[in-house]
């Protein structure tokens, strides 16, 4: 490494040397007017360059054009030449070296790439790279260039107007929506405020009439109370005993009568005094404090992500997708934005495949590229002409697998009632068999171990219908058992979940168990007719229930795989169809006509191998869901698996008590 003295870049010296590095002209040209300077300001004689060697007459002045120390006769003869008569001449002093660095003239360079050997170099040229000082641009190529690039700048800042101007309107557009949405939110308020006060005078006029008619009443009561007593008093000292006896029992009846009105109601307030109110302010408050966003709601190309496998196959239809997000991260929920995909190969000449995009307009993008060649290729992906986020990436794309060659089997492997097969990534084949036990074949078809017997202990099996591999876990659907036990590779038991019923997490024969990247195990159950998710420990997660009508019902689920988008493919034994859904157990679509299918495996392509029990036969489907190839001689054929490492095809063909083994040709 070395650093420019002008730019202070570092720059990596190429092989060859420095030797080999771009000339920078212009930094020549202050090394050369230097090393004259310091010749002509030495006190020591320097030598005339127009001289023959050993002549004695040293230099006396200096020329700027030709760039030569000249003696006293060179100099007659140089202003004797027509031409050289124009120079400028300097003396070899102090005010001769001063005048030489603002009179100088750099020499003329040439370029040196063929078919540009007369040109001048003038400016920086990007082609041969090298500098000299910017005079003028004579070449009519660098001309054009320079035109397109100014074309290119012209339309940019034409464009950055635009948007600047865009920016005015949402600016406006927000503002007044802004405005509208909090005059609806004041309006609301004193609405709401109306309603509580009027509700408040009429709660409060009820209790005050209720109120001043009861007492009304008791001061009535008391009035004539007393009247009756002051009538009673007066007689008593007014009247005569005769009088008394002659009035009778008129005035305490009247007074009794009343006394016992007072004893028949009750003397309670008929209203409490408490009107309550509840205007909880504090999580509206909350929700206003946060109410409304002011964001960049537009993608943002460094943000958006993409979805899509490392691998693609010759003439085999590739999908990406894409989904734009702002930049803080969020999903955009609307389409409409420009997105391109395209592929290019890193040999056969930088050849291009160009992708069709389909815009769901929910913010997701479908790029659908068909590569032509194999070999290393880069992945480009633009929104609005910059690269999304991993964007250009790395892509192998090789030859496409020919499946129509499986017609023979290229191994065959003995085993009782093979009912699933599933291989280790060191090429070890287990297969689920009618003994009630695994058995595990080297990759010779040897029989190495056996996994379990028969029973219903711990590491015990019952007819074991669906093997999955990940690591050195070995996950059991253990159908007689009704449930599913984890084990290592080599046997031992670790965890079991799962009984026989009908509610979460129970089973009645399960079937077949697949595991996903998140280490989710996602269970066919078949007598339920559904399929139950959960997490790795056996918590019950989701349930897809095939109960029912229409695309979500299904009868009798077998075989699972997952397709390079995640997305779950079901062999639907009673319904003889294929159904996929997705993580999240939404429909999305189904292919296929088998004939009681049961073991399903999908390449990393998305090509789906679909073993037919009831048809003798392994049906393959291309990932559009086409079916392109039938193996048929089968026999009652179970279970279907694909080795990891070359791809090669495992059928349990349980009606000859054999494991077959076919080979794909890529």
């Amino acid at each position: 490494m070395f650093q420019c003295p002008i730019c202070e870049q570092n720059t990596s010296i190429p092989v060859g040397g420095a030797s080999v590095l771009p000339q920078n002209l212009h930094l020549g040209f202050e090394v050369e007017v230097a090393g004259y300077m310091s010749k002509m300001t030495s006190n020591s004689d320097v030598a005339c360059d127009q001289c023959a060697e050993g002549s004695s007459d040293p230099a006396v002045v200096f020329c700027c054009a030709c760039h030569h120390f000249l003696c006293a006769f060179c100099l007659e003869h140089h202003k004797r030449n027509r031409i050289w008569s124009r120079h400028r001449i300097v003396g070899l002093d102090q005010e001769g070296a001063r005048q030489l660095h603002t009179t100088m003239k750099p020499r003329d360079h040439y370029c040196s790439q063929p078919n540009h050997e007369d040109n001048k170099l003038n400016f920086y040229c990007e082609t041969c790279s090298l500098l000299q000082r910017p005079i003028k641009w004579k070449s009519q190529e660098h001309l054009k260039m320079q035109t397109r690039v100014v074309t290119k700048l012209t339309g940019a800042i034409d464009e950055n107007n635009r948007i600047i101007e865009q920016v005015e309107i949402s600016k406006r557009t927000a503002f007044l929506a802004i405005n509208q949405a909090f005059e609806i939110l004041q309006q609301t308020l004193e609405e709401r405020k109306r309603t509580l006060l009027s509700e408040l005078e009429a709660i409060s006029l009820s209790k005050t009439t209720a109120l001043t008619l009861q007492k009304e009443q008791f001061e009535k009561m008391v009035g004539d109370i007393g009247h009756y007593t002051d009538m009673a008093s007066q007689i008593l000292q007014t009247h005569t005993d005769h009088e008394i006896v002659a009035l009778g029992g008129l005035i305490p009846t009247e007074l009794q009568a009343t006394l016992k009105r007072v004893q028949t109601i009750s003397l309670t307030p008929n209203q409490h005094s408490n009107i309550s109110v509840s205007v909880k302010t504090d999580d509206l408050i909350r929700q206003l404090s946060k109410l409304g966003n002011i964001f960049d709601f537009y993608p943002s190309p460094s943000s958006c992500t993409w979805m899509s496998t490392s691998v693609a196959r010759v003439g085999t239809r590739y999908h990406v997708k894409v989904q734009s997000k702002t930049s803080k991260g969020e999903e955009y929920p609307h389409g409409g934005v420009e997105v391109k995909g395209e592929m290019r190969s890193k040999t056969h000449n930088g050849a291009v495949v160009y992708g069709e995009v389909e815009d769901h307009r929910d913010g997701t993008y479908t790029i659908t590229l068909t590569p032509q060649t194999a070999g290393p290729h880069q992945l480009l992906i633009t929104m609005d002409g910059q690269h999304v986020q991993n964007s250009p990436n790395d892509l192998d794309v090789r030859p496409k697998r020919d499946y129509h060659t499986l017609c023979n089997a290229q191994q065959v492997i003995q085993c009782k009632a093979p009912r699933c097969v599933a291989i280790h990534d060191n090429g070890d084949i287990y297969v689920g068999s009618g003994d009630h036990c695994i058995y595990v074949f080297d990759q010779t078809g040897q029989r190495k171990s056996t996994i379990g017997s028969r029973g219903s202990g711990d590491g015990q099996f019952s007819y074991p219908s669906g093997i999955s591999i990940k690591g050195d876990v070995l996950y059991v659907a253990d159908s007689s058992n009704h449930r599913v036990q984890k084990l290592t590779s080599s046997g031992k038991f670790l965890h079991k979940f799962g009984q026989e019923g009908s509610g979460q997490g129970q089973f009645n024969f399960p079937v077949a168990v697949i595991i996903d990247s998140n280490n989710k195990l996602i269970v066919s159950d078949h007598y339920n007719h559904r399929i139950q998710i959960f997490n790795e420990n056996g918590g019950w997660l989701l349930t897809i229930d095939g109960n029912g009508s229409g695309n979500h019902s299904f009868q009798s689920p077998w075989g699972l795989d997952l397709d390079p988008q995640g997305n779950i493919h079901v062999a639907t034994h009673g319904s003889n169809t294929i159904k996929v859904f997705t993580k999240e157990g939404v429909y999305v679509r189904m292919y296929g006509d088998p004939n009681g299918p049961t073991g399903l495996a999908i390449d990393g392509e998305g090509y789906s191998l679909v073993s037919e029990y009831s048809g003798h036969c392994l049906s393959i489907y291309d990932p559009e869901g086409n079916k392109i190839h039938t193996v048929g001689n089968l026999k009652y054929p179970y279970g279907t698996a694909l080795d990891p490492r070359d791809g090669s095809v495992f059928i349990a063909n349980h009606g000859t008590n054999t494991v077959l083994k076919y080979c794909v040709h890529i």
